[in-house]
């Protein structure tokens, strides 16, 4: 079940009832929480949007494929997500509101799933799976000839990918050392440099609203926050 908490570790609110559910993300204007969640008959996930004032869940996708991973675009129109509707999971946008038809926006051979879309909506970070480099970090640039590049790719899994909020900078884990860790890299990769945040295991990393602060949960599943300074280079506290 999805809860709030405060910073001190109390329960402040919940939602919805019991389920399986996975990928949550809060709506940039924190109206609304989107979520894929489990079916227990088909054994396949769907999107469900919980509106939080009211706590309604509605459907926002349906069908027999599995869609599921949903990211908001950073005005709260759309919603970016994977689906297998076609064998592999391609991604897909639709209309935040849940009117009209899924729309497809990156087809290959290759599974991809949606990690998150930069402040100025120019760009779809994404994570791939390569039968030689394992998970990769890709960009879909939503303008020009928007041709993919890759942003992350080596023999390690890197995955768990997210803009801070001015976009210059992401947060992923990688398990390079032999441990999933949380690492730091400028964006563009040509401006700058790559820094290790976590020690001892750390994984799902998120940036605080302001990019002051980043979050994290650490190899024995405590929430940790480290306060993180940006300028021509990265400093941790």
């Amino acid at each position: 079940q999805p809860i709030w908490f405060d910073r001190g570790g109390k329960q402040i609110g919940s939602l919805g009832m019991t389920s399986l559910y996975f990928n949550l993300w809060l709506s940039p204007d924190e109206r609304r929480v989107a979520v894929d969640r489990r079916d227990a008959q088909t054994g396949t996930n769907d999107i469900w949007l919980f509106d939080l004032s009211s706590g309604i869940p509605s459907r926002f996708t349906t069908g027999p494929a599995g869609d599921s991973s949903p990211v908001w675009s950073p005005d709260g129109s759309r919603i970016v997500f994977t689906s297998t509707r076609e064998g592999v999971s391609n991604l897909y946008q639709k209309i935040a509101s849940g009117n009209g038809n899924d729309e497809v926006l990156l087809r290959s051979g290759e599974d991809k799933v949606p990690q998150d879309w930069s402040a100025d909506g120019e760009f779809i970070m994404y994570g791939t799976l390569n039968q030689k480099t394992k998970w990769d970090l890709w960009m879909l640039p939503m303008s020009g000839d928007r041709k993919p590049f890759p942003v992350s790719q080596t023999e390690f899994n890197e995955r768990q990918a997210h803009f801070n909020p001015d976009g210059k900078w992401i947060a992923y884990t990688s398990d390079e050392s032999g441990a999933q860790e949380v690492y730091v890299q400028t964006f563009p990769i040509s401006a700058g440099g790559r820094w290790r945040v976590s020690n001892g295991g750390g994984c799902q990393p998120r940036w605080r609203r302001d990019g002051k602060e980043l979050f994290y949960i650490s190899a024995d599943l405590k929430l940790m926050a480290v306060d993180v300074k940006l300028g021509a280079t990265f400093e941790i506290g």
